[in-house]
């Protein structure tokens, strides 16, 4: 983990920026290809079904989407049909994300780092690693630091 100003490097396809944050999208963005960007607010997906709706629709997934957390990770590590060799997913206010169910804010957060782990890396010019598929979770100064150990905690347990 690599820790900035206010910027946290969880993996190469997991950042946490705190709001006014001291990442710039120019080192999340590849050096070419075309990127898909989608940009989700945490406060508008409160509970389950609000969250796959949000993403249904900023992520177009397809209609066969069934609606559950096997599917959610399903599409997430497919996006075959946004015709894009990137995808970089924005979600402001992500201390908010699912506040009304900690279970499946658990399945949220698993099923994200599940798909980034399943996404391939590419080395750009100047070294640093990029993910085909990056998430930036931006939240306030006083939630990066739990919203940070919680997802080491997920790695910890994926990885075991």
């Amino acid at each position: 983990m690599k820790e900035e100003a206010q910027a946290i490097h969880i993996a190469p396809w997991m950042h946490i920026v705190t709001t006014g944050g001291g990442l710039h999208l120019d080192e999340l963005l590849p050096a070419s290809g075309s990127v898909y960007v989608a940009r989700l607010n945490g406060q508008d997906m409160p509970d389950e079904m609000s969250a796959f709706q949000k993403f249904w629709e900023s992520l177009k997934f397809p209609d066969y989407f069934g609606w559950n957390w096997h599917a959610f990770y399903d599409c997430l590590r497919d996006l075959q049909w946004l015709s894009s060799d990137y995808h970089i997913l924005i979600i402001e206010s992500a201390e908010s994300v699912l506040s009304e169910d900690e279970l499946a804010r658990e399945e949220f957060f698993k099923s994200l780092w599940r798909a980034g782990q399943r996404w391939s890396y590419t080395k750009r010019p100047e070294g640093v690693t990029l993910s085909k598929f990056s998430v930036v979770l931006s939240c306030d100064k006083e939630s990066a630091s739990s919203l940070a150990r919680r997802l080491r905690e997920i790695q910890d347990q994926l990885s075991a």
